[in-house]
């Protein structure tokens, strides 16, 4: 028998499923929101406002160095602060201080070990200062000016630049377009318009190596230099120079690599030693950094032959027994500390900071060091 559904009854069973689907969508939609309820959410400034008692401004200035707030409503902000869980947004405040916190540091030579070294104290003397690092990489030039405009945009306090080669030309005419940009040549120096040179005494440790490897009694001395000066410079090998006409020397040869590679320097010498008369040969090898004065231990090694090597920069791997590396040490915690106060302090002047350096004396600067007989 075939039962007909009246019109009321079909209805009703239309109704029956739709009533349905609308409760299993509104369970879900519970689900749903009894998750997002329980995600965690970032606490604002006005609900520390609300716990403590007090108004959002003054959560602002507890968290504001140098701003005054009473002993005890600093309690009473710091005790809800950490009861809800509350961290003030720094990015927040930097727009409102127009003060980003944030120092551009530019590398453009990672192969340097004493670079390490510098970063390592240039760093952790911003984060004492309450300063956050951003490490601006300019190994290729094409990337200088994106690499400012882009620290532009995040309102940096300033720069301390550490780069090797002639960039910082490019760099001081990009920061003169901006204008409200510090900068700080660290471990170079320059006569570059508005900047601050933070530097060790190159020229006096040139002209103390002189003296080092005259008091040895050679007489073919030369000089492994890096790369070119520009705009910023290394006057080391002027000191050294100065210092060896002083004590009656010629600086007899100067070798030049394109950067500052221990393997570069290692290969330079290596032909050095294979493309020069015995007797022209030097006796003592100033280089201009310890990594090129590792590099040129290398190659005499390898080739059996001795060069007195004094390096500078007095890097740890100096000190191991493979090289016994005499060099000039840089102070670089003084000059980190220099470098951070000159971006912290706005109203410090214009001009150069040079500090002296320390003669570190191992074996590699005597007569038969490679063989052990100094």
């Amino acid at each position: 028998m075939h039962i007909h559904k009246t019109e009321s009854e079909f209805l009703l069973q239309i109704f029956l499923q739709h009533f349905s689907l609308l409760r299993k969508h509104n369970k879900q939609n519970r689900l749903s929101m009894k998750g997002k309820e329980n995600t965690p959410r970032k606490v604002t400034a006005s609900q520390v406002a609300e716990r403590a008692g007090v108004s959002k401004y003054m959560v602002s200035r507890a968290y504001t160095p140098g701003a005054y707030v009473s002993a005890e409503k600093r309690d009473l902000i710091r005790q809800a602060a950490e009861e809800l869980g509350y961290r003030p947004n720094l990015l927040a405040r930097s727009l409102s201080k127009q003060a980003s916190h944030i120092v551009g540091v530019v590398v453009d030579d990672f192969q340097n070990q004493n670079l390490l070294i510098i970063l390592n104290e240039v760093t952790g003397q911003l984060q004492r200062h309450g300063y956050s690092t951003m490490l601006l990489n300019v190994t290729d030039e094409d990337t200088v000016e994106t690499a400012l405009r882009q620290a532009d945009q995040f309102q940096i306090d300033g720069i301390i630049f550490l780069g090797t080669s002639n960039m910082a030309e490019r760099f001081a005419s990009l920061l003169q377009e901006l204008k409200h940009i510090p900068l700080v040549v660290l471990y170079r120096d320059s006569d570059l318009p508005q900047v601050k040179v933070v530097d060790t005494d190159n020229y006096r440790g040139g002209r103390e190596v002189a003296g080092l490897l005259a008091g040895e009694g050679y007489s073919r001395i030369g000089y492994l230099a890096g790369p070119a000066p520009g705009l910023t410079r290394l006057d080391r090998q002027a000191g050294f120079r100065d210092g060896l006409a002083d004590l009656g020397l010629n600086l007899s040869t100067v070798l030049k690599v394109g950067n500052y590679s221990q393997h570069q320097a290692r290969i330079l010498i290596r032909d050095y030693l294979a493309q020069t008369d015995p007797d022209q040969i030097v006796e003592a090898l100033f280089c201009e950094n310890d990594m090129l004065a590792i590099g040129a231990i290398d190659a005499l090694k390898e080739a059996r032959r001795e060069i007195a090597i004094v390096g500078y920069d007095g890097v740890p791997a100096g000190d191991s027994y493979t090289y016994q590396l005499s060099s000039y040490r840089q102070p670089v915690e003084v000059l980190a500390r220099e470098a951070v106060k000159s971006i912290a302090d706005r109203e410090m002047p214009i001009g150069k900071f040079m500090a002296p350096g320390e003669l570190i004396v191992r074996r590699s600067h005597k007569r038969g060091w490679l063989h052990g007989n100094a």
